[in-house]
């Protein structure tokens, strides 16, 4: 008779009755331990670009690996041939790298990138990376309510307080 337990409908691990199991954790570390070598050598390299940019917050989120000042402005889902890189900036960008961009919310265009070798982790995404942490907090709509419009004259320049 087998031990008292079950099988976890995500992972597909057998948890025994009693036993602590969460596989919605995890770390990067689990995330890139099988990665191929030109893989892990690329994601040693975005990894230490993005830390470079300055004081954030870089963690795992159940497929991804999330960089975050207030909120997130870029994530990496590490897969078997390649990186997903996916930056959140307020503008949409042309170019042969961006495999899919979408809008995300009024003001965030999401960018996905495909990385497959260090080499490629170089300008023009790194400027994005940079971007996106630059612009992120503005992105992020603190102190703005839902749905402002900010009045411009013709021309794009912001109005004056007293004749908005």
């Amino acid at each position: 008779m087998p031990a008292p337990g079950h099988t976890c409908f995500h992972c597909k691990q057998w948890v025994g009755e009693g036993e602590a199991h969460d596989c919605w954790t995890t770390t990067e570390t689990a995330l890139t331990r099988d990665l191929p070598e030109d893989l892990r050598e690329a994601w040693d390299r975005l990894r230490e670009t993005i830390a470079g940019f300055g004081e954030q917050r870089i963690y795992a989120s159940h497929n991804s690996i999330m960089f975050a000042r207030k909120a997130c402005y870029a994530f990496v889902r590490p897969k078997a041939t390649r990186l997903e890189v996916c930056v959140f900036l307020g503008r949409t960008i042309q170019s042969p790298l961006v495999r899919r961009s979408a809008a995300t919310s009024r003001v965030k265009v999401s960018h996905l990138i495909h990385v497959r070798h260090r080499d490629e982790v170089e300008a023009p995404l790194t400027d994005w990376l940079r971007e996106a942490y630059d612009v992120t907090d503005e992105l992020g709509g603190k102190g703005r309510t839902a749905g402002a419009v900010q009045k411009k004259r013709p021309g794009g320049r912001d109005m004056p307080p007293d004749l908005k």
